[in-house]
């Protein structure tokens, strides 16, 4: 055991030695590499260095104004003063910091976190959240302060997706807003009622419920008006009924009929489509807009289409799909593929055996007949022209 020790320290010795040894030739020049030891070289996508040491275990990038050291997976610190931004990992995801001008965020495993900085109206407002427990923001504007104490009482701004979420001895009562649609919970999710512009809705879940939706008007970017569809939804013993009727007032109402899982339904002026049983089964689809019809028995194992779609393919057989600009083929799925792809002037090939083990890839540009080929075989050989 002694001997052994001594070799031990032996060689650890001389790793260290030679490691100071190169990190001295290392800092004498500018590119330098002793494997996975030391290596520093220059970066190829912008002006800059990166140093690694040790393989994965450090490494430290300068590119341009931002500076960046890691030792993975402990901690890692990126700074661009140009910017003003700093992002700081330890045991990434268990400890993060990150700011950004003003505006920054600490989080510990997503459940304790601090937050602050300026809204788009330049409002100062800071946040601490223990997630799902207690929310708090404060700000010098009343209206963006809250706090709330779950599942007790509170009110929250902004956050999961809605405007707001006011709520009491949740769930027994919360109001959820989102832009102009207020939701009332009662028992949450079986009672809700629900209010908006030109939209009044109920339900009873998942016994029965119905919403309806009236055509409106909006302004959109070129300051015109445009018309926003309506709707009529309706379901029962949910999810097993659906009746809807969708973008009412709109050049293409799509009404949706639904009895899951024996059958499911769309019709509208631009497209027809019926499938039964739902979700794999027999399936009919006549596209007008698109121009082409189609037919699977089971969908989407056997699909047969034409128009200006075609496509036969009994999955996984054989497919044979393809349309004005693009082509897509297999045979004994995924023993070989063929896909092609055209947007004038250039013009994509490539065939691949077995996914990625062959793969023969040709890029054309038609009006400059410039070609890029590239042949893969992996890992054993590459080619490239």
């Amino acid at each position: 055991p002694r001997d052994l020790f001594d070799q031990i320290m032996y060689i650890v010795r001389r790793a260290i030695f030679f490691c100071f040894i190169g990190f001295h030739l290392a800092t004498a020049r500018a590119d330098w590499s002793m494997g996975p030891l030391y290596d520093k070289f220059s970066l190829t996508l912008a002006p800059g260095e990166r140093t690694e040491i040790l393989g994965p275990l450090y490494y430290s990038e300068q590119k341009e104004s931002q500076s960046q050291f890691a030792f993975p997976p402990l901690f890692s610190r990126t700074v661009d003063p140009e910017v003003e931004s700093e992002e700081m990992d330890f045991l990434y995801p268990i400890l993060t910091y990150d700011r950004y001008g003003a505006e920054y965020r600490f989080q510990i495993l997503q459940w304790i976190a601090f937050a602050g900085g300026k809204n788009q109206d330049e409002d100062i407002q800071k946040r601490f959240t223990l997630f799902p427990i207690f929310f708090d923001q404060s700000s010098p504007v009343p209206e963006l302060n809250y706090n709330a104490l779950f599942p007790i009482y509170g009110t929250i701004k902004n956050r999961l997706f809605r405007d707001e979420i006011h709520f009491v001895l949740f769930p027994l009562y919360s109001e959820t807003r989102k832009r102009d649609i207020v939701t009332d919970n009662y028992l949450f999710p079986i009672f809700h009622l629900r209010h908006g512009n030109a939209l009044r809705g109920w339900q009873v879940w998942p016994l029965v419920g119905a919403e309806h939706k009236g055509v409106t008007t909006r302004t959109n970017r070129l300051d015109e008006a445009e018309i926003v569809g309506g709707h009529e939804k309706f379901f029962a013993l949910w999810p097993v009924f659906f009746k809807n009727t969708m973008g009412i007032g709109t050049e293409n109402p799509d009404k949706q009929l639904s009895v899951l899982p024996l059958f499911n339904s769309s019709h509208s002026p631009q497209r027809d489509w019926w499938m039964s049983p739902w979700p794999i089964g027999l399936s009919l689809t006549k596209d007008r807009k698109k121009n082409y019809r189609e037919v699977g028995a089971p969908w989407p194992f056997i699909i047969f289409a034409r128009g200006e779609k075609k496509v036969d393919r009994v999955w996984p057989f054989f497919s044979r799909a393809s349309n004005t600009n693009s082509q897509s083929d297999f045979y004994c799925w995924p023993i070989y593929k063929y896909n092609r792809f055209t947007s004038p002037p250039l013009e994509r090939e490539r065939t691949r055996i077995l996914f990625f083990l062959y793969s023969d890839t040709k890029e054309k540009n038609l009006e400059a007949r410039e070609v890029m080929h590239r042949v893969d075989f992996w890992p054993f050989y590459t080619f490239r022209h």
